[in-house]
């Protein structure tokens, strides 16, 4: 038997960004970004299992909900662009957020809007913005094939 051995890639802190199409001003890239960079996670499951008399009936979903939570330097003009934008208005479009490593695609949220956004405490020891964003995934696309 061969060696099993499988070279798990790298992975590149700097890679990610948040990237909106609508508002590309507001475009987040890695030096604009805390330590934490940014998350997304998926809500809900991908498809309902109802229960009936002998087992389950599946119902795939077609799309999840799913938040954005990007660490915002507020140290730099691109927070206080956003500050703006959400006074200006919360609702943003497609954004697509893109991961530490090309070999996981990049993910699209579509409607997506600001969910919260907390400058964080002004006692010069943490410079984040903790800003989440949410909007809808399209996932079960073989739902659209009425065959």
């Amino acid at each position: 038997m061969a060696n099993p051995y499988l070279v798990a890639g790298p992975l590149n802190r700097v890679r990610c960004a948040v990237v909106l199409a609508s508002f590309p001003s507001l475009n987040i890239t890695s030096q604009y970004m805390g330590k934490s960079f940014a998350r997304i996670e998926f809500e809900g499951d991908f498809t309902g299992q109802i229960e009936v008399g002998t087992g389950i009936v599946n119902s795939p979903e077609p799309y999840v909900m799913a938040t954005i939570t990007v660490g915002l330097l507020r140290s730099q003009a691109l927070a206080a662009s956003w500050l703006s934008q959400v006074q200006s208005g919360s609702v943003l479009g497609d954004v697509t957020i893109h991961s530490d490593t090309s070999a996981f695609p990049a993910i699209t949220l579509n409607d997506a809007a600001v969910r919260t956004m907390n400058p964080g405490a002004f006692d010069g020891t943490d410079p984040v913005v903790s800003l989440t964003l949410r909007g809808s995934f399209n996932i079960n696309e073989s739902l659209w094939s009425f065959s």
